[in-house]
């Protein structure tokens, strides 16, 4: 039986950027951080989530083609309201079904995977200090709070000549698994071992979402805070 949460504030900003969806019914949830400095944040991550919503309900399980539609509908709309450079969004989607659970993501909207406890995977960002983990140049933990963390390499609404979005394995479901999708604006101020430290003591999804933010909020205390959107489910 799926069980789920969800959250989603401006934080320091004037608007909030984020846009999520989530039905325990068709198994679906999806989250999207439009680009913020640009104007149009908010409409094209509420673009990317409604468009997903949309596919997912007349194509169950096509986590992929949530990408491929969402990029349609954004480069259309960027067409109609000659904002070629301002209507981009990042996306993360999951879908679980009795049995089995994959998802897909594009930018550095993250959801992390826990089995028992134990963080298993997490989505790896499409990002300039991503990409220097992977030379080797800075390490995991200095994402956070890196000068160039912001600086996206693929995003929902940037022409693609090849598709852009990374989907994740298909796993078997335990039993005992829990997903926490969020944009950068909350998983900056959390730790994945605090987000397992908080994960062992919840009894539900919304007792771990509380948990995180108050996390959140006393690191983020005093500063200029991002949006931040986070939806967490047990399955």
């Amino acid at each position: 039986m799926l069980v789920c949460a969800a959250l989603s504030e401006k934080g320091s900003r004037e608007i909030n950027e984020d846009s999520l969806s989530m039905s325990v019914d068709s198994g679906f949830f999806v989250l999207a951080d439009g680009l913020g400095g640009h104007g149009y944040g908010d409409v094209a991550s509420g673009l990317a989530t409604e468009c997903a919503v949309c596919h997912i309900a007349e194509n169950p399980g096509d986590v992929e083609g949530c990408f491929v539609k969402g990029q349609e509908r954004i480069i259309n709309e960027q067409k109609k309201m000659n904002t070629m450079d301002e209507l981009k969004t990042t996306m993360v989607c999951l879908y679980i079904d009795e049995e089995k659970a994959k998802w897909g993501h594009i930018g550095d909207s993250r959801l992390y995977y826990f089995k028992a406890g134990k963080l298993v995977k997490r989505t790896l960002d499409h990002s300039v200090t991503q990409m220097l983990v992977a030379m080797g140049e800075i390490r995991e933990k200095d994402i956070r709070g890196h000068a160039d963390r912001n600086r996206l390499l693929r995003v929902i609404g940037a022409e693609w000549d090849v598709p852009k979005y990374e989907l994740g394995d298909e796993i078997e479901l335990s039993g005992k698994d829990a997903f926490l999708l969020c944009s950068d604006g909350f998983w900056e101020w959390i730790t994945e071992s605090e987000m397992e430290k908080t994960l062992r003591k919840s009894t539900d999804p919304e007792h771990w979402l509380e948990s995180m933010k108050r996390i959140v909020l006393k690191r983020s205390a005093s500063k200029n805070m991002d949006n931040y959107s986070a939806i967490t489910v047990f399955s």
